[in-house]
């Protein structure tokens, strides 16, 4: 059985957003993947984040692929717009959507054999044009739709969970994010959602290509000792370099830190990005800075998470092509078909 719905009753004490939602309006399907799966916390973490923004159900557009990373967006947002697309080509699904209907919030759900191996390609082009998305990656390591064999992102090195040892060297699909021009780059971690949860409001809240790149480790291929992507290895070798919270532009701020110790990057929408800085030299403003830092910790053998590159004035890929504030499927006739002066002039510009 691959869907199991859940009951509609709601505890009537539930909390509710400022829409009047409950946590449970932003839940889907009872989840069928393996118990303990790093996906089921991620799923917990989109539905938090969208909750926690008030954001209405019916404005998110969900888009996956192929594998069990992109089974999980029938596990929230259940009043959302969805579409499961081919294996590796949900980023032009989701990029013909976009200038379809800009209105709507894009959420990209996928995994590192979908971006990273046959979506490689639809992964590169779909930052460098940004399009205005949430581009999430559940990265776990290894194929386990087919049992374990090493993904694409494998590091050199790591352990199968039957011993066989990986030779190849493994793609960064945050390098490549931030190489590529994405606006927005982080790494979370499924198993730390005090950081995931803010992570994902603040790219849902972002103008622009947000890619975020989310260690989640499969229970049943890719736990093991000898494993870069388990549990235990993550959290010992985990570095985090800033801590985010996420203000709208109604919240007041009664936070205090150390001066010196925050940056505040404020968004197109007044929303207010306040990061606590852990590793005092590190300026996510700084792409190329932002670049180097993590080489350097990858050589010496550390996960960097947290928000790692945001582009206080970034741009989408309707700006960049000049469409109308109107979403294109909400044209009619007239503008769709401007008369044959209008198309005069365009050939004219082109002589």
């Amino acid at each position: 059985m691959s869907y199991l719905p859940k009951p509609r009753l709601h505890h009537p004490t539930l909390p509710k957003n400022a829409l009047g939602y409950t946590r449970r309006d932003y839940e889907g399907a009872i989840s069928t993947l393996c118990a303990g799966c790093g996906h089921d916390s991620i799923s917990a973490a989109i539905i938090q984040a969208c909750w926690e923004l008030s954001i209405e159900p019916h404005r998110v557009a969900k888009l996956s692929g192929i594998g069990c990373s992109s089974k999980t967006p029938d596990y929230f947002l259940g009043a959302s717009h969805g579409f499961n697309s081919v294996h590796g080509r949900m980023p032009s699904v989701l990029t013909g959507a976009n200038l379809a209907n800009r209105d709507l919030i894009y959420l990209g759900i996928s995994g590192d054999g979908d971006s990273a191996s046959i979506g490689l390609g639809q992964f590169a082009h779909i930052m460098r044009r940004g399009v205005n998305m949430t581009y999430i990656v559940e990265n776990n390591g290894v194929y386990g739709l087919t049992k374990g064999q090493f993904s694409a992102t494998s590091d050199k090195g790591s352990k199968a969970k039957k011993g066989a040892v990986n030779t190849d060297e493994a793609i960064d699909l945050v390098a490549l994010a931030m190489q590529l021009g994405a606006t927005f780059v982080a790494r979370g971690f499924s198993g730390d959602k005090a950081q995931l949860v803010p992570l994902i409001k603040a790219a849902l809240l972002h103008r622009g290509a947000a890619f975020i790149d989310c260690i989640s480790p499969c229970v049943a291929f890719n736990n093991h000792e000898g494993s870069t992507k388990s549990y235990d290895f993550v959290r010992e070798h985990n570095e985090a370099v800033n801590r985010l919270d996420v203000i709208l532009g109604r919240q007041p701020i009664t936070a205090e830190y150390e001066p010196g110790s925050v940056i505040e990057v404020t968004q197109h929408d007044g929303s207010v990005l306040r990061l606590r800085k852990i590793a005092p030299d590190y300026d996510p403003t700084d792409r190329v800075a932002a670049m180097n830092y993590l080489q350097e910790r990858k050589a010496a053998g550390e996960i960097v998470t947290g928000l790692l590159y945001v582009d206080p004035d970034p741009t989408d890929l309707h700006a960049k092509l000049g469409t109308v504030e109107v979403p294109l499927n909400r044209l009619g006739d007239a503008e769709l078909c401007p008369g044959s002066a209008a198309l005069a002039r365009i050939n004219a510009a082109l002589r």
